[in-house]
């Protein structure tokens, strides 16, 4: 081989080397955040209305402040969603798995009277209710005549909600991450990053919290550093979107609840 046709081929080598590197659409990463039992405390619940982002505000149909808040937060252009109090919870309100539709309906129109401007609804407790297929697929049937979505609050591993959702297509999601089972500051962030891995991970995660101190001071602190570290904080219609009402694989399998 000529020196010529050798140092061609190098060159040419070495061009092939220093490409230029196929470049690939990042992966998305989207967190959506609620905040549960809001309407007992106005001052505490205002910091709700604080955070720097598209918060869900969760409003209790049977707390003191119920109504006014959500005038509130609707005024703040939040979403509000009606915190529907379910079995083991109690009240007037409270749905139980020994209730008749009739009367789940009769608590359920007061609830929504409560809590006006709705656009959708998740449950308070409810591990015993969420597992009432029938009492289920009549509240979705119900939410999708009323144009109101459904966040399964997964306070159980025996919910059939979301499923039922999916069924008639009802707009919905399932919540992926309680940040504050652990009221502890350290708790709470350790959560966070699980939601914020969960996400990038699978390309969404759900995230429910509530108005306690040590939760307020770390969102407060940590949601505006979202956007630095590639995650888009969306709301809760924006994830419906997202997800498109398929379940994740933590949630069912090949899209559909189990």
């Amino acid at each position: 081989m000529s020196l010529r046709l050798l140092l061609g081929l190098l060159c040419c080598l070495a061009g092939a080397a220093y490409a230029a590197p196929v470049t690939t659409t990042p992966h998305k990463a989207y967190l959506t955040l609620i905040i549960d039992d809001l309407g007992q405390n106005l001052p505490r619940d205002r910091r709700v209305l604080a955070l720097p982002g598209p918060v869900t505000a969760a409003i209790m149909p049977d707390t003191p402040h119920a109504t006014e808040f959500a005038r509130e937060a609707h005024r703040a252009g939040k979403i509000v969603i009606l915190h529907m109090p379910m079995d083991p919870a109690t009240g007037p309100f409270a749905w139980h798995p020994d209730l008749p539709i009739e009367e789940l309906e009769k608590r359920l129109n007061a609830a929504f009277k409560m809590v006006p401007f709705t656009a959708g609804i998740n449950n308070h407790m409810g591990s015993r209710m969420t597992a009432q297929p029938v009492a289920m697929a009549w509240l979705m049937a119900d939410l999708q005549r009323r144009h109101k979505f459904f966040v399964d609050s997964r306070t159980s591993a025996q919910t059939v909600a979301a499923q039922q959702a999916q069924k008639i297509n009802l707009a919905s999601v399932s919540r992926d991450v309680f940040l504050d089972d652990e009221r502890t500051e350290a708790a709470i962030f350790t959560q966070l990053q699980t939601a914020i891995s969960l996400a990038r991970k699978q390309g969404s995660a759900v995230m429910i919290g509530h108005p306690y101190p040590q939760t307020l001071a770390v969102l407060e602190r940590e949601l505006p550093k979202l956007k630095a570290q590639g995650i888009e904080w969306i709301d809760i219609r924006q994830m419906i979107s997202v997800r498109s009402n398929r379940a994740t694989a933590a949630h069912g399998q090949n899209g559909t609840y189990r």
